[in-house]
């Protein structure tokens, strides 16, 4: 068994097929088919089943993958170690991003800049998902860190968080909506019971926490749109298309998107977006100290809340 059969087989399955995969190893297809192949041999059993139009892991293969991702992470970590005794840093790191975490004061933009600029051999993948599917890949060790909605402030088993926002939700309306009356600032979640709502997609953290507010409030809710942006949220919503379900809008973003806002209670659900890594921490130094600089990075006044 050798090392690069491990990279080989792990890249398969991250790309669930091999001609992206070997365009990412910049490696020619029929060598990674047959090492792959040979490693199969070795072990006896197969890893891969090819018989579907993408590629997945079989049930041996589920098993392995974690073993080949800690052999490749523990190469990765000796190598790094070394390096950075010279002062270079290398390596590569996955950051998972939730639509709507860098328009928050928590600039991300600006520190990963900061650190690319200090590390210029590090390579930092970013990727946007869902919030449910990137707390998954944090545990199965396909991201290293990830910035996600969560429904609970407390982590899953395995994983940490550092809650970075949370707001309260609200509901935006276009001016004209019969939920606005003179003086009103709040209403409670159960008149929204039979109102068209616009939420972001299932599976993320602000879907869940409205899913389960509901409820509690004893009625599901129904959704007339769904959108993966919140910016859409607000534009849907203007139009009077119906009511959108988001955190907390600063004044002068709703006036200028002209739309009024009311605050949710009886629930009153809240908007949390947090920093989670794996609890054993990352794998790989560069994601350790990209992980340090973005904690040290956070509002010196702790969790930005509303």
């Amino acid at each position: 068994m050798e090392l690069r059969q491990l990279q080989y087989f792990v890249a398969v399955v991250e790309e669930a097929n091999f001609t992206r995969a070997a365009a990412r190893l910049h490696l020619a297809q029929p060598g990674i088919s047959a090492q792959i192949r040979q490693l199969e041999r070795e072990l006896g059993q197969p890893l891969l089943d090819r018989s579907g139009r993408t590629v997945t892991p079989t049930p041996v293969g589920e098993a392995v993958l974690p073993y080949a991702r800690a052999a490749l992470a523990a190469v990765e970590g000796v190598r790094h170690t070394v390096e950075e005794f010279t002062g270079l840093l290398r390596g590569r790191v996955t950051l998972g991003l939730v639509s709507g975490a860098a328009t928050h004061e928590f600039d991300v933009a600006s520190v990963l800049a900061d650190f690319h600029d200090e590390h210029p051999r590090v390579e930092i993948a970013l990727t946007e998902d869902t919030s449910e599917h990137m707390l998954a890949a944090l545990r199965r060790g396909e991201l290293d860190l990830a910035m996600v909605g969560i429904v609970d402030p407390e982590p899953p088993p395995g994983l940490t968080f550092r809650v970075l926002v949370d707001e309260p939700l609200v509901v935006a309306t276009a001016p004209d909506d019969p939920l606005l009356t003179p003086g009103r600032t709040s209403v409670p979640l159960a008149e929204l019971r039979d109102r068209p709502l616009i939420s972001l997609l299932r599976g993320t953290g602000l879907r869940g926490t409205l899913d389960r507010a509901c409820a509690e409030a004893g009625f599901r809710p129904r959704i007339a749109f769904e959108a993966a942006a919140p910016e859409l949220l607000v534009q849907l919503a203007a139009r009077g298309l119906g009511v959108a379900v988001l955190p907390a809008l600063p004044p002068a973003m709703a006036t200028v998107a002209g739309l009024r806002t009311l605050y949710l209670t009886d629930p009153s659900p809240r908007g949390r977006i947090a920093l989670a890594w794996p609890t054993d921490g990352p794998t790989g130094p560069a994601a350790g100290r990209l992980l340090t600089r973005l904690l040290e990075s956070l509002p010196k006044s702790g969790i930005h809340t509303v």
